[in-house]
C-alpha cells in the first residue's frame, strides 16, 4: 500500500500563519469521539481544513488522535487550552496547533516551548501590548461580540497595525464577512457550521454544504 498524502495547508515555513490557511476556523466541541473523523471529513471536503477541537468535554484528546491519524488533509489543532498540562496533552494526541480563551505567563511559557503555532486569547488593549512585547503576534480576540466587535478591532489597527487577530465567540455566517473586511483579522473562529441537529443526526452533507459557504466568505 502506498504512503497516504496529504494536501493539508503547511505551518511548517516560517512566512506561513495559521491565520492565512482558511478564513474561518471551525471551533469543534466534540461530545462522541466517533464523530471526529466523519465530522472532520466534511469540514475539510467543504474548503475548511483548519479545524479546532477545544477540551472542553472527555473526548477532545481521543478526538484529535483520530482525526490527526485518519484525515491528513486536515489542519487539527486544540482550543480551550488552559494550562501548561493541556499543552502536553494536546501536543501528545497530535494537535498541529494551540488556542486558548485567555493567557496567563505560566501558560504562555507552556505554549512557546511546545514549538507549534498558537493563538492565545486577549480582549483588552493591554493584553495585546503585552503579547507584542513578547514578540507574539497573532492572537485570539475573544469573547469577539462581548468584547467589542468590529469596531474594537478596527481601532486598534491604526495603533497596533503588527497585532492580527482570529475573532471568535459570537461571530456568524452573517458578521463574519465584516471582520474579515478588516486589515488586522487573518481568519474568524465559529461553529455556525456545525448546528447541533446535523451533527446528531449525523448528516456530514449539511455540514460540508456550510463549510463550502464559510470558505466561500473570503474569494
Amino acid at each position: 500500500m502506498g504512503a497516504v498524502t496529504s494536501t493539508a495547508p503547511s505551518l511548517g515555513s516560517p512566512a506561513s500563519s495559521l491565520l492565512d490557511l482558511a478564513p474561518v476556523i471551525p471551533v469543534v466541541i466534540v461530545q462522541d469521539v466517533d464523530q471526529a473523523v466523519p465530522l472532520a471529513r466534511a469540514l475539510v471536503a467543504g474548503g475548511l481544513p483548519v479545524i479546532e477541537v477545544t477540551f472542553r468535554t472527555p473526548a477532545a484528546a481521543d478526538a484529535i488522535r483520530a482525526i490527526a491519524e485518519e484525515v491528513p488533509d486536515a489542519v487539527v489543532g486544540a482550543g480551550t487550552v488552559l494550562s501548561p498540562e493541556q499543552v502536553e496533552t494536546a501536543v501528545a494526541a497530535g494537535s498541529r496547533f494551540l488556542v486558548t480563551p485567555g493567557w496567563t505567563d505560566r501558560l504562555l511559557g507552556a505554549l512557546d516551548a511546545s514549538g507549534l503555532p498558537y493563538l492565545p486569547g486577549v480582549s483588552t488593549t493591554s493584553e495585546v501590548v503585552a503579547l507584542l512585547e513578547r514578540g507574539v503576534e497573532e492572537m485570539k480576540f475573544f469573547p469577539a461580540e462581548a468584547a467589542g466587535g468590529t469596531p474594537y478591532l478596527k481601532a486598534l489597527a491604526s495603533p497596533l497595525p503588527q497585532a492580527r487577530f482570529c475573532p471568535t465567540g459570537g461571530v456568524t455566517a452573517a458578521t463574519a464577512p465584516q471582520y474579515l473586511a478588516l486589515p488586522n483579522v487573518g481568519c474568524v473562529g465559529g461553529t455556525w457550521m456545525l448546528p447541533a441537529d446535523a451533527l446528531d443526526a449525523g448528516d456530514w452533507g449539511r455540514v460540508e454544504s456550510l463549510a463550502r459557504e464559510a470558505a466561500a466568505l473570503r474569494g
